[in-house]
């Protein structure tokens, strides 16, 4: 069967560059990157080039780069370090209400241990307003977390603005940009943030690797107990080829950036233009200028958003209803009804996250399949048969 990826927001393959980059060392250069010998040298210096390449993509200095598990591990680290080491019994968090859950749910965790936290709201776009930021901060308020672009909707949000307010009241700022870094131009100093997260599997790079921008002299208290690795930031033995894999796929993203977001975006608006054309009662969900070139999420109303799902893979194309760590749930997306969509609406959406090796071909193929779909499921909705829409 002929099979087309498009749920690279949930994951990106593996590009063949980082695979032979990481071989050498699970094969030949095995070493502990702490040790002192020959071995573990070889490791230690690939680990820093990685470091390196990471900060070029993000424009870091290397020392503030910190290599976690992921991009969750990041997000905790980043949250829960900063709030712990914050002074004063009286402590107050803002994020927003259409967050990944490794940022809400750490959320979650802090109010359990009495921290105060605001959670903002968006409009029907999916965009942050920077006053309603504003309007959230107290006297005691430490950390401000908000996500570059969205997982679902792939809005963008306005973090220069909200930089600045964080800067002017000496507030730390932290970004989840687990799916924006390697999409677009992603600058810490231009965002104005004291902390950064990604991922390397949304940039072509392995699964279990990730790391942390911590701004210098940005005061977090580590998460784990052991070692000084990381400069004391993340004790244990660093996973040399996973790191290695983050490096050369943020040197390649680095390099391609311009080419993949022109191209990919080309093909995103193909694949959704299609869609609206040969479709009736469809929406794109979100802001459409806003937004990451990789996403589209649309509506599909008579259509239940998971049997959407899995009649497409029965055809040979993979999609989502949404965030990969959700799968299964029977909630509505907690980031489309934060927007305004119903509970029906939240259901009937369905997230298309296109990448790096997608082609005009699979585009095409995507076009054939969707009607079909969409049709043979509203046949066997008795509402959408007493609408008395065709085609």
């Amino acid at each position: 069967m002929r099979r087309v990826y498009l749920d690279n927001n949930a994951t990106t393959p593996l590009a063949p560059e980082v695979f032979e980059a990481m071989k050498p060392f699970w094969l030949e250069d095995y070493g502990n990157a702490s040790s002192i010998h020959w071995y573990g040298q070889r490791a230690r210096a690939a680990v820093e080039t990685a470091r390196e390449q990471v900060a070029r993509l993000i424009n870091a200095r290397p020392s503030e780069i910190v290599f976690t598990s992921g991009g969750t591990e990041a997000d905790n680290t980043a949250i829960l370090g900063t709030v712990e080491a914050a002074r004063g019994d009286s402590k107050h968090v803002i994020t927003t209400a259409i967050e990944h859950p490794a940022v809400l749910h750490t959320a979650k965790a802090l109010e359990k241990r009495g921290v105060s936290v605001s959670y903002v709201r968006v409009g029907p776009s999916g965009v942050v307003d920077p006053g309603d930021v504003a309007r959230a901060i107290r006297p005691e308020t430490v950390l401000i977390s908000i996500m570059h672009a969205n997982n679902e909707l792939g809005t963008i949000q306005p973090l220069e603005e909200i930089g600045r307010l964080a800067h002017e009241r000496e507030i730390y700022f932290h970004t989840d940009a687990v799916q924006s870094v390697g999409k677009i131009p992603v600058d810490v100093e231009k965002l104005g943030v004291d902390l950064l997260s990604l991922s390397a599997h949304k940039l072509y790079g392995p699964k279990g690797a990730g790391a942390l921008y911590v701004r210098k002299g940005t005061i977090l208290r580590p998460l784990l107990h052991g070692g000084h690795h990381e400069r004391d930031r993340r004790p244990g033995t660093e996973n040399v080829p996973g790191v290695v894999g983050l490096g050369k796929a943020a040197q390649l993203a680095r390099e391609r950036l311009a080419e993949d977001a022109t191209r990919v975006g080309a093909l995103r608006d193909r694949l959704e233009d299609g869609i609206l054309l040969s479709i009736l009662l469809v929406t794109v969900n979100g802001d459409s200028k806003r937004r990451l070139p990789t996403t589209t999420n649309i509506s599909f109303d008579y259509i239940e958003g998971e049997g959407f799902v899995i009649a497409m893979d029965l055809r040979g194309i993979a999609c989502s209803t949404g965030a990969a760590c959700s799968s299964g749930s029977l909630e509505p997306s907690h980031v489309l009804t934060a927007i305004g969509k119903t509970p029906a609406q939240a259901r009937s959406s369905i997230r298309f996250s296109l990448g790096r090796f997608n082609t005009t071909e699979e585009i095409d193929f995507t076009h054939e399949v969707v009607p079909v779909v969409a049709e043979q499921l509203r046949a066997v909705s008795p509402h959408y048969r007493k609408t008395g829409v065709r085609g």
